[in-house]
């Protein structure tokens, strides 16, 4: 990955850069820590501030900060008469368009069924976040989609510095940590890992004493979810809180 994840939206005023960022890094949080309304409400800054960009981008000038245009499908049809990638005239703003309907009309009306309706919503939201952040950088930068999307994930893994990836492969770049440690570091950056993976990551060869002395420890903790029949680990928030320690921690030591 050649472009510095920290760069990504150099090409903006700071400040617009920071309310795109920073809405799309709580909007991650909120999924991890399963906290699936206050994802779908995210969602909505998430989208004024692509919008603004998108604005930005065709008129040559940005403005400083995100802002909700009065009508916000009308705003973002009339994107498609400007001059320039198919990208940012149509399929962008049509996402932001879906996202922002997931936003504004899907608290409502949710009956029956076995699986919980806020916690699919939320799924389409932090994946389609994760999309339309993706192809602006791209459309900033001149990136491939598999380019972007990398960065993307970068940025979405604030622990970047600490744990190393390429491909399905994840390493703890920070020696001396407990495994337990080293399990909160992999899991921070992902809403939820089989657990063959965190072996593979962890370079376990013993996932018995692994599952006894780190995994089941946790769980019981409620620092994380084991389903041992799924075979998943995922976060949960009293393990999102302690990895946040952990990475603030480890940054003071650089």
């Amino acid at each position: 990955m050649a472009l510095d994840p920290k760069r990504a939206f150099d090409a903006l005023p700071a400040t617009l850069a920071a309310d795109l960022l920073d809405t799309f890094q709580q909007v991650v949080k909120n999924f991890a820590e399963h906290r699936w309304e206050p994802s779908e409400l995210n969602g909505g800054k998430l989208c004024e501030a692509a919008y603004t960009i998108l604005k930005g981008y065709f008129a040559g000038i940005y403005d400083a900060r995100a802002h909700k245009p009065a009508n916000m499908v009308d705003a973002c049809k009339k994107l498609e008469s400007e001059s320039g990638p198919r990208s940012a005239r149509i399929q962008i703003p049509r996402m932001i368009v879906a996202l922002y309907e997931i936003r504004n009309n899907r608290g409502v009306g949710h009956a029956g069924g076995d699986v919980d309706p806020n916690h699919m919503d939320a799924t389409a939201v932090v994946y389609m976040s994760k999309w339309i952040v993706a192809e602006l950088v791209r459309l900033l930068h001149g990136l491939t989609t598999d380019e972007a999307t990398e960065l993307v994930d970068a940025l979405v893994e604030r622990e970047v510095a600490l744990v190393w990836r390429s491909g399905d492969k994840r390493r703890v770049l920070a020696t001396g940590l407990t495994l337990r440690k080293r399990t909160l570091l992999l899991l921070s950056g992902v809403t939820e890992a089989p657990e063959a993976d965190l072996l593979s990551w962890l370079e376990q060869r013993r996932p018995s004493d692994y599952r006894a002395k780190v995994l089941r420890p946790m769980h019981k903790e409620r620092l994380i979810e084991y389903d041992q029949d799924a075979g998943t680990v995922a976060l949960l928030p009293p393990g999102v809180d302690a990895a946040e320690a952990l990475i603030r921690e480890l940054d003071t030591r650089r």
